[in-house]
């Protein structure tokens, strides 16, 4: 059989519904400046889609910082992996910053946050190490975890009880093999918003012997009282062995970094394949990664102004009756009841007639039923844009109990 032949039959969970969905429900294009207010399909809409925690992709100073850097160095230097011909004294500059933000010894940048995940995990881990990973965590973690040869077991999302007794058997299986133990959790899940239980894992390592990597791309610069993360605001920092972030979210940019004491780092960029065979992580991104570092240390009042419309958003919703399951950051999910043929006329409602444009996960993402609007607050959001998007919440919940969505087929877009 040809290899393309099965591309026929079957199109994948998402891409069966290409022709009904494509550019508007999947790959849907705002357009225009980054803010709160964007074009989508020729109308103007309020965007809760946008992963720009701190709204610096448009800060005055950022803008500045980026265009300088591009018109200086260009957007190919420097040519090479930065094993070979792509090093830099501003990488190691940024690299050095980072790593006092985190209060680790050293750190070392990645291109992508996704493959810097995958890497540091293909790195680490031999066939005699054994891994524990919660059962919520990021696909980057996952598909890390699929280069592992060696044994990996997973425990119910944030359920400490089951995590002991996976580390039980880990422990027995990796002293067995001369090998070591990964624990890997995140410090704010994506999805659901809530928080990692990272102070009862570090609690833990008193007990059993293993090293503990946490993914904080959704933390790093919303959490924390200077925003170094999930582990500061939990006060665990010390506590974890690797911290992972991302640029992609509080930075508004491309790029991420991974933290932790010199000799590990140090291995890592000598053997993470992602690094030694890509090139470089572009000048104008490691100058626009400083600047927008620099803003998150020195002006706390971004961060506070976040949390300010995050506040708001989230006891708004529940002053209403939203269920906004456990969240504890910025991430805000909106759960409904509702079958996907609901849940796409309820995203089609809210962005024709009501100009609000978030993200929906369905099934099998959330349970069967279940229809989740995922918002994210910005800075750079206002209180009336909080007032407005929950009066039309309100408005679409009251057509959905009325089954005023209830059709099966997909909306015509």
């Amino acid at each position: 059989m040809d290899v393309f032949e099965k591309v026929k039959g079957n199109k994948g969970p998402l891409g069966q519904y290409a022709k009904e969905a494509d550019g508007y429900f999947v790959f849907p294009k705002l357009e225009g400046e980054i803010n709160p207010r964007m074009m989508f399909r020729g109308k103007e809409v309020l965007a809760w889609s946008l992963n720009n925690y701190l709204g610096l992709a448009n800060h005055p100073e950022v803008r500045e910082t980026d265009a300088k850097a591009a018109a200086e160095w260009g957007l190919g230097y420097p040519m090479g992996a930065r094993a070979m011909s792509g090093q830099t004294r501003q990488h190691e500059i940024l690299e050095e910053q980072l790593a006092e933000f985190e209060q680790k010894e050293s750190c070392y940048l990645l291109n992508y946050g996704y493959q810097g995940m995958v890497s540091v995990i293909d790195s680490i881990l031999d066939r005699k190490d054994v891994v524990v990973y919660d059962s919520e965590a990021h696909a980057c973690i996952i598909d890390g975890l699929r280069l592992h040869i060696g044994k990996r077991f997973v425990f119910p999302h944030n359920d400490m009880e089951n995590l002991e007794k996976q580390l039980n058997r880990a422990v027995k299986i990796a002293e067995a093999a001369g090998g070591g133990v990964l624990v890997i959790t995140e410090g704010v899940f994506g999805m659901s918003g809530d928080l990692g239980k990272l102070k009862e894992i570090v609690e833990l390592k008193k007990k059993y012997p293993f090293r503990f990597m946490v993914d904080d791309a959704h933390g790093f610069g919303t959490m924390g009282a200077t925003g170094a993360g999930t582990g500061e605001h939990l006060g665990v920092q010390d506590g974890i062995d690797l911290y992972f972030g991302t640029f992609a979210k509080s930075m508004a940019l491309i790029g991420g970094f991974i933290a932790g004491t010199k000799e590990v780092i140090t291995f890592l960029k000598y053997n993470m394949r992602s690094q030694i065979f890509a090139k470089s992580l572009p000048m104008p991104c490691v100058i626009g990664a400083m600047k927008r570092l620099e803003l998150l240390r020195t002006k706390p009042e971004l961060k506070q102004q976040l949390w300010t419309i995050v506040d708001a958003l989230q006891s708004g919703l529940k002053a209403k009756g939203f269920n906004l399951g456990n969240t504890e950051s910025p991430v805000t999910p909106v759960f409904l009841n509702g079958t996907t043929p609901e849940a796409t006329n309820v995203v089609f409602d809210l962005r024709e007639n009501f100009g609000v444009f978030c993200s929906v996960v369905v099934y099998p993402v959330v349970p069967k039923d279940v229809i989740m609007l995922r918002l994210i607050p910005t800075a750079v959001h206002t209180l009336e844009d909080v007032e407005y998007t929950i009066h039309a919440f309100s408005q679409i919940v009251d057509k959905l109990k009325n089954k005023e969505y209830n059709r099966d087929t997909l909306p015509v877009v």
